[in-house]
């Protein structure tokens, strides 16, 4: 849950210098900062989230789909509103070791993502790609994980330019289901 936003810089207390930046506290992204629930080390599948979440529930891991050989999720960290991702169930790290029948699959639900965002959300267009390796910035490189991230004009607007603030409108659990939904 976010944080309350103040108004006030000066009674800004333990932030540092005081500045005219309002703060929108996020702490639930320290997790994330922090590495927590990566896997331990590369190829390793020990405590890896994206082998844990197919046995969740859909509402509990965010998935919106599941196919034979991979799975739609919804980010837990979103860039924005909608953004997923499409996964292999297999734990592969690099592209390369996917199967032609994986490569297809993360093929077909790519392209399902996209005809179910632009519908659900309108969405003008989209960012899609994977980090290859933790060099590449790959959050977590031992599983193989494609983005796909919805884009509308004007998204990148005062807010995360001048108020260095992310705007979503919706509740994970909230978007899965509309997104789920229309899948």
């Amino acid at each position: 849950m976010l944080g309350r936003m103040t108004s006030e810089p000066e009674q800004q207390i333990g932030v540092g210098t005081p500045d005219a930046f309002q703060r929108l506290w996020t702490p639930h992204r320290m997790a994330y900062i922090q590495g927590e629930n990566k896997p331990t080390g590369p190829g390793s599948d020990e405590g890896c989230p994206f082998c844990s979440i197919p046995a969740k529930s859909d509402e509990d891991g965010l998935v919106l789909a599941r196919g034979r050989r991979v799975y739609a999720v919804l980010n837990l960290y979103p860039y924005n509103g909608g953004h997923l991702m499409t996964v292999p169930f297999r734990h592969v790290a690099d592209y390369t070791e996917l199967t032609d029948e994986e490569t297809a699959e993360l093929a077909a639900f790519t392209k399902r993502a996209m005809t179910v965002l632009r519908k659900v959300s309108g969405a003008h267009g989209f960012n899609i790609g994977m980090n290859q390796g933790a060099v590449a910035g790959a959050g977590i490189a031992a599983h193989l994980h494609q983005h796909v991230v919805p884009r509308w004009g004007g998204d990148t607007n005062f807010m995360p330019v001048i108020g260095h603030t992310k705007v979503l409108p919706q509740l994970l659990a909230d978007t899965r289901a509309m997104l789920a939904e229309a899948w």
